[in-house]
């Protein structure tokens, strides 16, 4: 027992910032507390067409961890534990041949024993005008049976950095044998 008391002791004391007068560690920078201050926060609505196409020559998501059988022969119903990587077309218009304006690249897991509940970490690569390279991260829960999900964007880069903000998503055509899906995104996002 005081072997474990001195380790946490030693642990404690030696994770302390520098004494005064000591220099700080070289990889730490100080930075003013915000470096956007002198830039105006605004609200911006974006809408696209997110394009999950499991089906075709080229398919836009695949499957990358299968889920566990509950009883060695038959998967879950809700398929949990399954994990697919995508890399889907955003669009101006549901279509598959309407205006390309980025793509939604990450991956996508059934985390509900539930219902289909995925969990969703993608980002939204923009391509398009003065967004073009920029990026929106979306993290979240997406109950897909629901008429309109709503996710948080928890960051960005380029135009979008120190973003923040919430999507949308509501289904706009699910096919049930092809697993192929278009799916209206409405994103709100507070950036400089």
């Amino acid at each position: 027992m005081a072997g474990i008391f001195l380790l946490l002791l030693l642990a404690v004391t030696s994770q302390t910032s520098p004494a005064a007068g000591e220099t700080p560690p070289t990889f730490l920078k100080s930075v003013k507390p915000n470096p956007m201050s002198h830039l105006t926060e605004k609200l911006s609505h974006f809408r696209f067409y997110w394009h999950d196409v499991a089906s075709g020559p080229t398919p836009s998501v695949i499957n990358i961890v299968k889920p566990p059988s509950t009883n060695k022969t038959v998967p879950s119903p809700t398929m949990f534990g399954a994990v697919n990587m995508i890399d889907d077309a955003l669009t101006e218009g549901p279509e598959p041949g309407s205006k390309l304006l980025g793509r939604a690249q990450g991956f996508y897991g059934i985390a509900s024993q539930e219902e289909v509940g995925l969990l969703m970490a993608m980002n939204f690569v923009l391509l398009t005008g003065k967004y073009n390279g920029s990026t929106l991260t979306i993290l979240g829960r997406n109950p897909v049976f629901e008429k309109v999900r709503e996710m948080p964007v928890v960051g960005g880069s380029g135009v979008f950095r120190f973003a923040r903000g919430y999507v949308q998503a509501s289904t706009h055509t699910f096919d049930g044998k092809t697993g192929d899906a278009v799916v209206e995104y409405n994103v709100y996002v507070l950036h400089y």
